[in-house]
């Protein structure tokens, strides 16, 4: 694709990364780029560095029709609804719309390894990574992680691994060319962004953009213990391999204290093949064994040999901001798990933790249920602080539903003072848990602001 001297909108910056990379990417290639953001130049700032000194034109605080109109191509944010009516409106003068991802897509001479799903995206990503580089170091790691894909274009030739972890946003940049990856995997899917979704069936749609457009020998990854794997298995036309912590599936699965695969058509032929221990795995959580069986299949469906897998998992430490032990302190663990923005993924850290547990939760509202965060916090957690947002209320009300509305110490418009009230009532064996449960805009930019507010803080105390 040639990029030179085409007039190119980019809709959308962000304080997440997503409209940086792109911006850059087109900059240097001899777009002439335009950056529209909703946003002001100050809330872009640290966005806004990090493309000082490139030849980019920039449209703050709105987006102008005007602007999409002069353009030869879009490229939208995930954060920019597909369904907003500029985009309609370029579509509607045939200006073509892309993401990231898509131009990563077209443009990447490799084969790709593509992962979404609503919870442990993240550290199956990264685990596959590191266990495709244990049998090649060459192996580029990008996509929803803050890294962008295109920026690492250059490294890439046609025999590079490449593994990207994929929002549900991210696939939808899939669509218009037919795009998946030659190996996909949706690690499990729960309601979530249901306030940018129609419905969970419009949700679940969006994930399975990851694999629809396969090819018959590409393979796709799913988990046998959720019955929306079963409905996404129905549309696959590629090669289905299976996870499972519950049974015995073809595909990967735990046995015992064993991570066993069975390749396809084979169960009553062939032993399984043993992979790793349960005592390999150094994440806290049995959901963390999830991702792990979903990044074994994903490294034996690249041909990594089993010691290479065992050897990256017991080398793996787990992914930033997810279930993180920041600090312990008079007998006190401190644990960042600041990206479960979804009841969900709360409620499996609460699992993951277990007992003596004060709960920091609360903030934006992405319009879900919160009766089975309510029940699981009031019946786990020791001591429940909320952290103030449009879903607090919500939250609040679901835990006092579930019977722990005695446990609730308050509710804060600081993450600092939440963290220093947890800090008084904490005693020795308890867990101080920032696991909220909601999304973090309002009172941060982004989840990971949150927590590297919350690093920060706990390690002042004293």
């Amino acid at each position: 694709m040639d990029f030179n001297n085409q007039r190119v909108l980019v809709m959308g910056l962000g304080v997440h990364g997503g409209g940086i990379g792109v911006a850059k990417f087109l900059a240097k290639r001899g777009a002439r780029v335009t950056v529209t953001d909703l946003k002001t130049a100050g809330q872009l700032e640290e966005s806004l560095k990090q493309l000082a000194g490139l030849p980019i034109q920039y449209v703050l605080g709105e987006h102008r029709e005007s602007d999409v109109l002069a353009s030869d191509m879009i490229v939208r944010n995930p954060g920019v609804p597909r369904e907003h009516p500029l985009l309609q409106l370029a579509s509607a003068h045939g200006i073509p719309i892309e993401m990231e991802i898509s131009l990563f897509f077209l443009l990447c001479p490799a084969p790709i390894i593509g992962i979404t799903g609503t919870k442990g995206k993240t550290t199956t990503t990264l685990l596959t990574g590191a266990m495709l580089k244990a049998k090649d170091a060459r192996t580029v790691v990008a996509g929803n992680l803050r890294v962008s894909a295109l920026e690492l274009l250059d490294q890439i030739d046609a025999t590079t691994p490449v593994v990207l972890e994929l929002s549900s946003w991210q696939c939808e940049g899939l669509e218009a060319h037919k795009l998946s990856p030659h190996i996909a995997c949706i690690t499990n899917l729960y309601p979530d962004h249901l306030n940018r979704y129609k419905d969970m069936a419009d949700y679940a749609a969006a994930k399975a953009l990851i694999f629809v457009n396969q090819k018959p020998d590409d393979c796709v990854i799913l988990n046998a213990d959720q019955e929306a794997s079963h409905d996404f298995a129905r549309q696959a036309r590629s090669r289905i391999v299976w996870f499972s912590r519950k049974q015995r599936v073809d595909g990967v699965y735990v046995s015992g204290d064993e991570i066993l695969y069975q390749p396809s058509n084979q169960t009553t032929t062939h032993a399984p093949l043993t992979i790793a221990s349960r005592r390999d795995i150094g994440l806290i959580g049995e959901h963390n064994v999830e991702n792990v069986l979903a990044a074994t299949a994903l490294a034996l469906a690249a041909d990594v040999a089993p010691e290479q897998i065992r050897s990256a998992l017991q080398d793996f430490r787990g992914a930033p901001h997810r279930l993180e032990v920041v600090r312990e302190l008079n007998g006190v663990r401190y644990v960042n798990d600041t990206t479960a923005t979804a009841p969900a993924a709360a409620i499996a850290a609460l699992k993951a933790i277990g007992d003596d547990i004060i709960l920091i939760a609360g903030g934006a509202d992405k319009s879900l249920d919160f009766e089975t965060l309510g029940r699981s916090a009031s019946l786990r957690a020791k001591a429940i602080l909320l952290l103030e947002g449009s879903a607090t209320e919500k939250l609040d009300e679901m835990i006092r539903y579930g019977g722990g509305g005695n446990k609730i110490v308050g509710r804060f418009n600081s993450l600092r003072d939440a963290v220093a009230q947890a800090h008084t009532i904490a005693r020795d064996g308890d867990t101080v848990l920032l696991s909220p449960g909601c999304a973090s805009f309002g009172m941060f930019n982004n989840e990971f602001e949150r927590g590297d507010q919350f690093r920060e803080i706990v390690q002042t105390l004293e």
